[in-house]
């Protein structure tokens, strides 16, 4: 079905749930087609070819600041499953309760990026099914090959994703847009006498040509895994900890539940109150930017119709802004900031763009040269960052570093502090930005933390 076909469809569900009593109307459309090949030990070991189709409406029903809502959503797209659809929403709003901060956006903060932001490829879609199965095995068979050390994998896989997206409104916006991706990776494991590891590595893009090569994942893979291998533990002591980007990432997706509008109304977040204040290193700046072309994160448009846009958050240490929709940004008294983020029915809730952390000047290896005795953090595992205390408590492996290098890897280890503190206690933060996907940091050193071994 085209484009302008599904457009129309949107545009009509809204008008028929007008027509049947809702006061406003929103309603998403979304199509795709998703392709994976898994291999393990050169064999091929699961494909699956999927493609989907849904649509999601969102009524509501009374008077503005006195509205009930209502959603449903079906997979039958035809003339009878789409009015089906309309009607059921329409009855379930009739037994919700008034929500005095329900509500579309006005009709003036509605509108699209008009630029191309390079989130389709075609070659996506016209990859040959035995290239991509030919790329997992070639990420493993490089991984297997590199050293006598690695003796197993836990596999390598190619996966491709094309599709498109609709959002209509009752208030005149309509919008559509197409987008693509694609991803390789690879988990070889290590073993040296009776101990066993495992590390993985991965490249994704919009395009198969802005993938890493199946040598180089297969090669970085295998390096990982390698260096892992006799792990030691470490006394327990308070010592700067370096997060290396696939770390740091999550780090700040802790930063993103912080500043998300909905922990910021519910005074479930340690930065409610906070804007204005510095309550960060000012080497510290975080962004969110759903306008930079080609990235995960991008789109033309949130999933309530308002203009993409950038919204710088943390500026040098300053908390600049929150991250809203319509909804938290009423209950807060401010404006949405485009963050607005749903699947294909249901409220909107808040999402990112592309949020990162602005890339320092240092290299990683200028960091951790100077660091007399510290942590290297490789992999967190559990845990994370209590949103309401900014407790912080994280099981972890790494690298151990000594007199300004990588000395040996470390492993049972826990490290533990206050993002509060944390974010206060920001060192250095390095130059290697990249986007592997919607959220992404360069290397973060805190100056301190507490490691949990012996």
């Amino acid at each position: 079905m085209a484009l302008n076909d599904l457009e129309q469809i949107a545009a009509d569900m809204v008008q028929r749930a007008c027509a049947l009593g809702a006061s406003d109307a929103e309603c998403t459309l979304s199509e795709g087609e998703e392709f994976s090949a898994a291999v393990r030990m050169r064999e091929v070991e699961s494909l699956k070819e999927a493609g989907s189709r849904g649509a999601g409406i969102r009524v509501l029903v009374g008077e503005k600041g006195a509205q009930k809502t209502g959603s449903s959503y079906t997979s039958d797209l035809s003339k009878e499953g789409l009015e089906k659809m309309v009607r059921a929403a329409l009855e379930l709003a009739k037994i919700t309760t008034v929500d005095p901060f329900a509500g579309l956006p006005e009709a003036s903060e509605l509108g699209k990026l008009a630029i191309d932001l390079q989130l389709y490829d075609a070659s996506v879609a016209q990859m040959d099914a035995q290239w991509k199965i030919d790329q997992a095995k070639r990420a493993e068979e490089v991984a297997l090959s590199f050293d006598p050390r690695i003796t197993n994998s836990e596999g390598a896989s190619f996966d491709s994703h094309v599709g498109r997206r609709v959002f209509a409104n009752s208030r005149g916006f309509v919008g559509s847009y197409q987008s693509s991706s694609c991803g390789l990776s690879v988990v070889p494991i290590a073993m040296e006498g009776e101990k066993m590891e495992r590390d993985y590595w991965h490249t994704s893009a919009r395009s198969a040509a802005k993938l890493e090569s199946a040598d180089e994942v297969g090669r970085i893979a295998a390096q990982r895994a390698i260096r892992r291998l006799n792990a030691r533990k470490v006394p327990t002591q308070k010592v700067p900890v370096v997060f290396e980007p696939r770390t740091a990432r999550a780090l700040l997706g802790d930063i993103f539940d912080a500043v998300n509008g909905s922990s910021i109304y519910r005074h479930a977040s340690y930065l409610a109150g906070k804007l204005g204040e510095t309550i960060a290193s000012e080497h510290l700046t975080v962004i969110d930017d759903a306008t930079i072309p080609g990235l995960f994160g991008s789109c033309p448009f949130d999933d309530e119709g308002l203009t993409s846009r950038r919204t710088v958050v943390i500026e040098r240490g300053v908390l600049k802004s929150y991250l809203l929709n319509t909804y938290t940004a009423r209950k807060l008294g401010l404006r949405s900031t485009g963050n607005a983020s749903r699947g294909i029915t249901g409220n909107a809730g808040v999402g990112p763009g592309n949020f990162f952390i602005e890339a320092g000047k240092q290299t990683p290896a200028e960091i951790i040269k100077g660091i007399s005795s510290g942590l290297y953090v490789t992999e967190l595992i559990g845990g994370g960052g209590n949103t309401v205390t900014g407790d912080y408590s994280s099981g972890a492996a790494g690298l151990w570093i000594e007199n300004g290098e990588l000395a040996y890897p470390v492993s049972e280890i826990t490290i533990a502090g206050n993002m509060k503190q944390m974010l206060r206690e920001i060192e250095h933060v390095g130059s290697d930005l990249e986007f592997r996907g919607s959220v992404a940091s360069p290397t973060l050193m805190i100056r301190e933390m507490t490691i949990s071994g012996q």
